[in-house]
């Protein structure tokens, strides 16, 4: 949806966007096609020194009746040869590929791994492409690179034991997120990780190396029969379902090829190829990595689960129906909590963030444990409002809106970094802010971006608010745009389609909170004003999408105009939903909804239904008032479906564990949050 702004009034139009830039073909890049078909490119054999076997430092042995090179070399990365060998037309690994290995482990070092083959560029410490094998795993590695700089990618295959003295064929195939490694076609190990490979790795200046296992000297015990690239394929099946043996001895070096003796007919296929999927029948199954990517029935729901490595994710399922919200723990926190974010750290756990009022003691992080939510870390802070944590390639971050000043008179916002080393957060970057009240971090254009909402400067509501740009190079955030803002409370960024677009919450300009909130659209590397909207003291946006729809919630708080009469209640009004209409080019209102001085609006599923709460904070005489899940009924929008009591209500977040759903509220009114349980049914 580009926009025009040439439209009359200032109205921006959405029109179709071009496809994208063609991509590289794979048949480009690389040697070895045949009638158009790709066919295996031949590693083992570029190592073949043209004046000789021996010249090259390589021998040839046949054991079990099957012959392989051994690998003798005097120095590391001896036995090697250009990429550009394989990479005739264009310096790009493909993205989807298979890697072929037959080979006879005679031992492994126990307490390092030993290198099978890697691809390496020239003046870089790092693997761009690699496969290494330990006493009892398999690791393949490669290169991941961003804006944000580049890292060294593990993807490691458990419970692989190759140092027995017999003949072994790997056939690892990778596609994005997902790498499978079938040994001797036995089941195949399946890992889905969080860095896929990369779409565009360049192989400019690299290089091949062949049993590198970094020694200074001495012979590699290894035989090889067999290493293979076969790009944009799954090769499995192609060895697999081989009964002739011409077929399984895909890109076998021709000099080793001519065997003296028939294998055994049991060694050709040990398992069907189609016997790759475990379905595990019963009461629940533990998932960890050695059962990722397998999968459990549970009979009694009726569900079929997939294990991701730490939890079992529903795939078909009798939908679930929420039937009722229980009190499931009281949350003592350090004070009264304006804020709160739930987040996980990958391989750490769960975590909940509380953003307290008073410091001494400052504001708290929970860590989930046991069903509950137990204090982990204590952070000063002054008057915290929020906290927002984000991620910028394999850094992890969390950042606190401070809304006073700290002891030494300085107004100051705080980004924590997480320590692997520490397992804290520690302080990272400090940022001048202006009463914050909210951190939104988001990513454009592969650029991370970090806006702070400034509510006030002084007794000056009208100031700008700041967007900050990750650079890269010296790894801080900078002044990337200010927008002027009024009392503002809250940023939420949304994306629609190839859109990005940044609204803010106005809650007062110094005389009225019946002021105009905006959203704004990304252009030309800023952004730029897409549409006003008519609020009364907005705290909050919500934007959530229900089928092909989307939408916009708007926590109104307050209505006072020191120029107009007071009303009965300035504190019960309309909240307001908009839904985006295409034909307009605008969000339109789609319902209004009455709230008690709402601050926040969350929205959750359970099974196939959607549903809003809200965070009512004040009816004009108390702060015990009830807050309202509603829930989506089509035709009939948002409908009250329960109500929760709870005590001056600021924030609401959602989470899911092994265990269940969950909500969780904080109150600002006294030190004490609850986590609510969804009873399904």
């Amino acid at each position: 949806m580009p926009v025009d702004p040439e439209e009359a009034g200032g109205s921006l139009r959405l029109r179709k966007k071009k496809g994208p830039a063609p991509r590289v073909s794979i048949r480009s890049c690389i040697s070895g096609t045949v009638r158009g078909d790709l066919r295996p490119l031949d590693i083992l054999s570029e190592v073949v020194p043209a004046g000789g076997l021996a010249r090259g430092g390589m021998r040839v042995f046949q054991v079990q009746g099957v012959r392989g090179f051994q690998l003798a070399a005097s120095r590391p990365r001896s036995l090697a040869f250009p990429a550009s060998r394989l990479f005739i037309h264009c310096d790009r690994f493909p993205e989807e590929f298979s890697i072929i290995v037959t080979l006879r482990v005679l031992r492994v070092p126990t307490k390092v791994s030993a290198a099978s083959w890697e691809l390496m560029a020239e003046e870089s410490p790092g693997v761009l492409v690699g496969l290494r094998y330990a006493p009892d795993k398999l690791h393949f590695l490669f290169w991941s690179q961003e804006r944000a700089g580049g890292w060294q990618t593990r993807v490691t295959f458990p419970n692989v034991s190759l140092s027995d003295n017999q003949w072994h064929t790997l056939v690892l195939a990778v596609s994005g997120q997902s790498f499978s490694l079938t040994v001797d076609c036995s089941i195949p190990k399946d890992v889905v990780v969080e860095t896929p490979f990369p779409a565009s790795l360049s192989v400019k200046r690299a290089s091949f190396y062949l049993g590198n296992r970094r020694r200074r000297k001495g012979v590699f015990t290894d035989w090889w029969n067999r290493l293979a690239l076969l790009p944009g394929a799954d090769a499995t099946p192609r060895i697999c379902t081989a009964m002739n043996l011409k077929v399984a001895m895909l890109s076998v070096p021709t000099v080793l090829q001519d065997l003296p003796a028939k294998p055994a007919s049991n060694e050709v296929l040990k398992y069907p190829y189609e016997t790759d999927m475990k379905v595990t029948l019963g009461s629940q199954p533990p998932c960890t990595k050695q059962e990722k990517a397998q999968f459990w029935f549970n009979a009694s729901r009726r569900g079929l689960y997939l294990c991701n490595g730490s939890a079992w994710i529903s795939m078909l399922e009798v939908k679930q129906k929420l039937d009722y919200v229980e009190e499931h723990q009281n949350l003592v926190t350090n004070s009264e909590t304006m804020g709160v974010e739930v987040f996980t750290i990958p391989k750490v756990g769960l975590f909940a963030a509380t953003a307290n009022r008073y410091s001494p003691p400052g504001s708290a992080i929970y860590k989930w444990t046991d069903g509950k939510f137990v204090p982990y870390q204590n952070i000063p802070t002054y008057q915290a409002q929020s906290w927002k944590y984000f991620t910028i390639g394999r850094k992890i971050f969390l950042a606190v809106a401070n809304f006073e000043q700290n002891g030494r008179g300085q107004e100051v916002s705080v980004i924590y970094k997480w320590s692997h080393r520490k397992e804290k957060f520690i302080p990272y970057q400090r940022i001048t802010t202006h009463s914050a009240r909210d951190w939104e971090a988001f990513v454009i254009e592969g650029e991370a971006f970090l806006a702070v909402v400034n509510h006030r400067e002084g007794n000056n509501h009208n100031i700008d608010s700041v967007i900050y740009r990750w650079n890269p190079r010296t790894g801080l955030f900078e002044t990337n745009q200010t927008i002027p803002t009024s009392g503002a409370y809250d940023w939420e960024f949304f994306t629609i389609g190839p859109y990005s677009f940044l609204a803010v919450a106005n809650t007062f300009n110094g005389t009225s909170t019946k002021i105009y909130s905006h959203i704004y659209i990304w252009l030309s590397g800023s952004f730029q004003l897409f549409q006003s909207i008519l609020t009364f003291g907005a705290a909050d946006w919500e934007v959530f999408h229900i089928g092909d729809r989307v939408f916009l919630a708007v926590a109104n708080s307050h209505s006072y105009d020191s120029g107009m009469p007071a009303p009965s209640n300035f504190y019960a009004i309309n909240s307001s939903i908009y839904e985006l209409n295409i034909t307009a080019q605008m969000f339109v209102k789609f319902q209004d909804l009455l709230t008690y001085s709402a601050l926040d609006w969350e929205f959750f599923s359970v099974g196939d239904d959607s549903f809003l709460v809200v965070a009512n904070s004040f009816d004009g005489f108390t702060f015990s008032v009830n807050s309202i899940i509603y829930r989506w009924q089509g035709y009939e929008g948002f409908v009250a479906a329960h109500h929760l009591p709870t005590v001056g209500c600021r924030d609401w977040e959602a989470f899911h564990t092994a265990e269940g759903s969950y909500l969780l509220y904080s109150s600002a009114k006294e030190p004490l949050s609850k986590v609510l349980k969804l009873k399904t049914t």
